[in-house]
């Protein structure tokens, strides 16, 4: 069912999914993408979980407020938290959703049961990034997208340091020589962090569906 939620002064665009009396799971999807990024995976998790997968703020239905600070966008999702009256909840994010994810761990750890990043842009500066370049796609802001690249090429030092303040259990999953990030690098940053690699690229869940959701499976019946 899609649904929306005003909170952080924004609107909220959020697919829910599974059975309320069950454990709260929040899918948070890369940029660029939307909800729709996790079809066929909100079935898989809400057999057990009360799933939800939001329109981070800039994507989908989601509102574009012009400002794409990410401690803000994890605000967002804390916001939502509270609009749904969950106390705490499990958070799977993917890419710029792994870091919206990390930063909500590192500044609310009370809200997150477990954390499981997948192939997440790390806190630290990027290089090597060919320039944004401007296309006809309208699925998403294009002031998201040079506003997180910023954040992506000079992140704020503290948020390196900041993935020690992380108390969840987490998993991280890195997508090999493939992907443009250093997964295993924010694996050693966090507390008791598990890392598990699977040589498809970035878009594991795209790619390496059964491989993802097994790993992801196993971790979350321990």
């Amino acid at each position: 069912m899609i649904r929306e939620a005003h909170v952080n002064g924004i609107k909220l665009h959020y697919r829910e999914e599974g059975d309320p009396a069950s454990p709260p799971l929040l899918l948070i999807h890369g940029r660029t993408a939307d909800h729709n990024d996790w079809n066929g995976i909100t079935q898989h998790f809400a057999a057990h979980h009360h799933v939800f997968a939001p329109d981070l703020r800039g994507h989908g239905g989601s509102d574009r407020p012009g400002e794409y600070p990410l401690p803000e966008m994890a605000e967002d999702i804390v916001a939502l938290l509270d609009h749904l009256g969950i106390e705490r909840a499990t958070l799977v994010g993917h890419s710029l959703g792994g870091a919206v994810s990390y930063h909500l761990a590192m500044n609310h750890p009370e809200r997150v049961e477990r954390l499981v990043l997948e192939d997440p842009a790390p806190p630290s500066p990027l290089e090597g990034r060919a320039p944004l370049v401007e296309d006809g796609s309208t699925g998403f802001d294009w002031r998201m997208m040079h506003d997180t690249e910023r954040q992506l090429l000079n992140p704020d030092p503290a948020w390196l340091d900041g993935l020690g303040k992380i108390t969840a259990p987490t998993l991280v999953i890195g997508g090999g020589e493939l992907s443009p990030f250093d997964s295993a690098a924010v694996a050693a940053r966090i507390p008791g962090a598990e890392y598990v690699t699977i040589e498809v690229g970035h878009l594991v869940h795209v790619n390496a569906r059964r491989a993802f959701l097994d790993a992801v499976d196993t971790f979350l019946s321990r």
